[in-house]
Order: C-alpha cells, then sequence, then structure tokens
C-alpha cells in the first residue's frame, strides 16, 4: 500500500495488480473503498473521487451507498418503477405496453447510462424524431419517463429537477386530433347479430353478451359467475375503467340465455380462454380474440369498442331515449361533480325498460315503427 495522501493508497497485489484503495472511517469505523484499476483510472481521476467520497463521510453519510446510487442507470430505475406500478394497471397488457414503449424509443439511447446524468437535452432527444410523427405514443413515453426521473428523485438517485419538466415547449405544438372508434352503424346490427349467432365458440357467446350490455370488452372478457344474480349483472368496481363504485347491468332473456350457454366451461369465469395458466387455471380471453372472430366472419370496417357508439346513436336516433339513460348503460359519469353529489341514483328501472328494448332490437325481434302515410 503507497500512500497519496487524505488516505488514498495504490495498492499492488500479490500478482503485480495495481488499484487505487480509499481508506477512511465511516461511522466511526475503518473501511477500505476499491476505486478502480490504474488501467481505467488516472491518479487525477482517483483523487477527485476519493475528495468526493471523504465529503459524504464528514457529512454523516455513507461512500459506499452514495456509489450505489451513482451507478443506479435509467434502465434499472425503470424496471424499479414498472415493478411497483404492475398492481395498479388493469391487466399483463397494460403493463407490457407500458415497458415495451421505453424498451423502444428510451432504453437505445440512455438506458444504460447513470439515471443522475441525464438531462432535458436527453429527453428531448428521445421526444423529438416521433413528436409529430407519433404524437400519442411520444405523450406516452414522455408520460413514463416522467415517472422514472420523479420516483428516481423521491428515492435519493437524482438530486436535480425532473429532466422532462418543461421539455415540451421545445418541441412543435401538435394539435390533438380525436380519434373514435370505427362503429357498425345501427341499422345494420340485427343482420350482424343474426350472423354472429351461427359463429361457434366462447369468443362469439362473448361478443353477443358485450353487445347486448353495452360493456367494454375487458369487462365483459371478465365476468366471472359470482357477478351474476338472477338478471341482474352486478360488475366490481375493480373491474371498471372508472374504478368508483360497482356497475349493475339489468339483464334482458336473451343476454341470460347466452350466460346460461356457457355453464360448465368454468366454475370462475364465464367466457374462459383456450389457454391455461401455468397453475392450470382458466385465463379469460385475449383482446385480440375478437379480430380473429371478424376475420372468420369476413367482416372489417369496425372495431369491439364501436359497438357502444352503435347502441349510442341507436338510443338517439331510433329510440329517443333521454341522455342521461344511455350514457348511464354506458358506464359515463353524466354531470359534474356537483351534480353527481346530489343526483345519486343509477336509474335502473329505467335502464332495465331501454336494455329490455335494446336486446329485442339487436336480436331482430324490433324491426322498426310503422309510419302512415297520407
Amino acid at each position: 500500500m503507497y500512500s497519496d495522501g487524505d488516505g488514498l493508497y495504490l495498492r499492488i497485489g500479490t500478482k503485480g495488480g495495481k488499484s487505487w484503495i480509499l481508506r477512511t472511517v465511516i461511522h466511526g469505523k475503518r473501511r477500505d473503498l476499491g476505486l478502480g484499476s490504474v488501467k481505467t483510472k488516472t491518479l487525477a481521476e482517483a483523487r477527485e473521487e476519493a475528495y468526493a467520497l471523504r465529503k459524504v463521510a464528514r457529512e454523516g453519510g455513507d461512500p459506499a451507498t452514495a456509489r450505489q446510487r451513482e451507478a443506479l442507470t435509467f434502465e434499472e430505475a425503470a424496471l424499479n418503477v414498472w415493478e411497483q406500478l404492475k398492481p395498479t394497471w388493469h391487466g399483463p397488457a397494460h403493463a407490457q405496453r407500458w415497458k415495451s414503449s421505453l424498451d423502444m424509443y428510451v432504453f437505445p439511447h440512455f438506458g444504460s447510462r447513470p439515471i443522475h446524468t441525464i438531462q432535458s437535452s436527453d429527453v428531448l432527444g428521445v421526444l423529438a424524431p416521433i413528436w409529430v410523427a407519433k404524437n400519442d405514443t411520444a405523450r406516452r413515453v414522455k408520460q413514463r419517463v416522467n415517472q422514472v426521473f420523479d420516483w428516481a428523485k423521491g428515492a435519493g438517485h437524482y438530486p436535480s429537477e425532473n429532466p422532462t419538466v418543461g421539455v415540451e415547449k421545445s418541441l412543435p405544438r401538435v394539435k390533438a386530433k380525436p380519434k373514435h372508434h370505427p362503429a357498425l352503424p345501427w341499422q345494420e346490427l340485427p343482420a350482424f347479430m343474426a350472423e354472429l349467432k351461427q359463429m361457434e365458440g366462447v369468443s362469439a357467446r362473448c361478443l353477443e353478451l358485450i353487445i347486448l350490455t353495452g360493456l367494454r370488452s375487458n369487462e365483459g372478457r371478465g365476468a366471472r359467475w359470482e357477478e351474476f344474480s338472477g338478471d341482474v349483472w352486478t360488475v366490481p368496481a375493480s373491474r371498471m375503467k372508472i374504478k368508483d363504485e360497482v356497475h349493475r347491468i339489468p339483464l334482458a332473456s336473451e343476454a341470460k340465455a347466452i350466460v346460461g350457454q356457457m355453464a360448465g366451461y368454468d366454475d370462475v369465469l364465464v367466457f374462459p380462454s383456450p389457454q391455461k395458466s401455468k397453475s392450470g387455471l382458466a385465463k379469460p380471453l385475449s383482446d385480440t380474440v375478437f379480430e380473429s372472430l371478424y376475420e372468420r366472419m369476413g367482416r372489417t370496417g369496425f372495431t369491439t369498442h364501436g359497438f357502444r357508439s352503435t347502441f349510442r346513436d341507436w338510443s338517439s336516433e331510433y329510440a329517443h331515449a333521454d341522455r342521461e339513460i344511455a350514457e348511464m348503460v354506458l358506464a359515463h359519469a353524466v354531470g359534474g361533480p356537483v351534480e353527481r353529489a346530489y343526483a345519486r341514483s343509477t336509474l335502473f328501472d329505467r335502464r332495465r325498460d331501454l336494455m329490455l328494448r335494446w336486446a329485442r332490437f339487436a336480436t331482430g325481434k324490433e324491426t322498426g315503427k310503422v309510419v302512415a302515410l297520407a
């Protein structure tokens, strides 16, 4: 051990290897910290690092912990955040999309760099190439990077302001264009339902129930037997998009018949996937099963989510239903916070009347209105 002063030593091993060592006192105990080989670190660099670590020790900190924090890469921090957020997402697909966007757009740029070295210019370098062409994707990437830096700052890994703050000021302004899910015109629904009824498979029955109840795809695919009682389907708040309260759905006889057809497939899930989990339990249908179903039917030009729009248009143009009733069927919030604080009824009976009529129309039992002309 050859001293350079202030606790910095050059250590020469028994086989001739040379490295820098910092000998210091941490919380009353002497510690030797390796600073690296002389092949990769000069004396000036070793002195600079030794000075920084001694300062941490003088202030009551642990230099070893400080070095670990500095060594944390952005990718390591992001994966930590990803694991923490997993339980809050709707399912594995959502979690995978979160990580995949960083795999594609962020990690190749600065994933391997220590997180404390990343600045706003680095974030800008990731967002600028996709900001105009893929604005929705770019905004989601920005939001996810922001989450990582918020965590890093709170955990003591990032000493400065979150580098995503204000970065949009350096990017061109992009006017958001609303994107609507293509929908089947309500006039064509009875013919589609008649064709769908002839299709075999769990996915076809699941789609029938989704259409007749106005639910979202994931809410229908995740249906569980415990949620059904008589002619009411009670979807727990944990499975709804707006996780404020349960959603009670009145079931028409046509909808109840579909549920009855699924008895015996699984004891827990109403619409189980043919694929089992690793533990051998049934899994819900995937979010791609309906695309395969439409392909088998030779149908294009609409989406599963679009059937909610089909119902909404039918409610206004054909059934002349009150707006609030149709919106409640779709589990949308009606009115502002103050109005909702006072109007607490779910209008279940009025929704039942509308859903019974919707089922009759969708299944071809109510073909239209007859108007007598003079």
